[in-house]
């Protein structure tokens, strides 16, 4: 999600979620398209129809089926846009209705587009909806720009507002620093860089030189970018422990988590089903996914 030039009028996408009673997702993709001034795509994909179907009654046909999943999507997609209409007048929007599943829709989406908006109700893992981490992990691993999974309910954040970034020295937590500086700019928050190190079976010497390095990464990833953004207060912290534990509890009571992935495989430096389908199930406020390619 790079800064928008004012010719960038790349949308942010936001995945409708099923039960219109969940707007947290919407809400959060319609303020950033008004903080960025650009414009938002709402997206509802149709899966295959006929999984759906419980009872014991004759199913209808193929195509009928298809008709009412089209309407209730179309009806779906008209209260979004009131939605967003009242929230941000300002904001252009626009409906996409599409079949498919929702992941391969969204990623396909991602190509031209500033950001991926998700919802996340936390469910347990055996519970698949869209927005869950069924949908989520395919669209973080493979999307083409940031992706944000914003949790329901609402979260409730900390004064004053501040964002949790993840580094560990690479390229992709670059990118995520990038990123969150860009959001702290545009909401006036604080950034809070974390480098989690996890203790190993090393000798007490070679654990503080560890330690010692890791601190060397931070301070160089995050430089730069103060002079960039004067306007926004960093603090940088090394933090011993396991990377979900340490980033979920940092961010608890933060507008956002930030990290970096190298696609096809996750998180850096570590695999997919674990810290990044445990920050997701773990973390209580937005977690945004950035690739380094973007």
């Amino acid at each position: 999600m790079t800064a928008p030039a004012p010719s960038d009028h790349r949308p942010v996408v936001v995945g409708l979620d099923a039960d219109h009673a969940h707007r947290m997702a919407l809400s959060w993709a319609a303020d950033e398209a008004a903080r960025r001034h650009v414009p938002l795509r709402v997206v509802r994909a149709e899966g295959v129809p006929t999984r759906g179907h419980r009872g014991g009654k004759v199913p209808p046909s193929w195509e009928e089926w298809n008709e009412e999943l089209h309407q209730g999507g179309k009806q779906s997609l008209a209260e979004a846009v009131d939605f967003v209409a009242a929230r941000h007048p300002e904001v252009e929007v626009d409906a996409v209705l599409t079949e498919g599943e929702p992941a391969w829709v969204l990623r396909e989406q991602s190509r031209d587009a500033t950001a991926v908006v998700l919802g996340s109700q936390h469910l347990s893992r055996a519970q698949e909806v869209f927005g869950s981490a069924s949908v989520a992990l395919p669209v973080m691993a493979h999307a083409h720009c940031p992706v944000v999974v914003v949790p329901e309910p609402e979260h409730v954040s900390q004064e004053p507002a501040y964002y949790v970034v993840g580094v560990d020295g690479s390229e992709h937590s670059a990118a995520a620093v990038d990123l969150v500086f860009q959001e702290a700019a545009l909401r006036g928050a604080e950034v809070r860089a974390l480098y989690v190190w996890q203790p190993g079976h090393l000798r007490i010497f070679d654990e503080y030189e560890s330690q010692q390095e890791c601190r060397r990464l931070l301070s160089e990833t995050v430089a730069g970018r103060r002079a960039r953004y004067p306007e926004v207060d960093l603090r940088h912290e090394l933090v011993v422990g396991h990377p979900v534990q340490a980033l979920t509890e940092a961010s608890a009571h933060a507008l956002g988590l930030v990290v970096g992935t190298r696609g096809r495989g996750g998180f850096t430096g570590m695999l997919l089903g674990s810290v990044s389908q445990g920050v997701l199930h773990h973390a209580r406020c937005p977690v945004i996914a950035v690739p380094s390619r973007t």
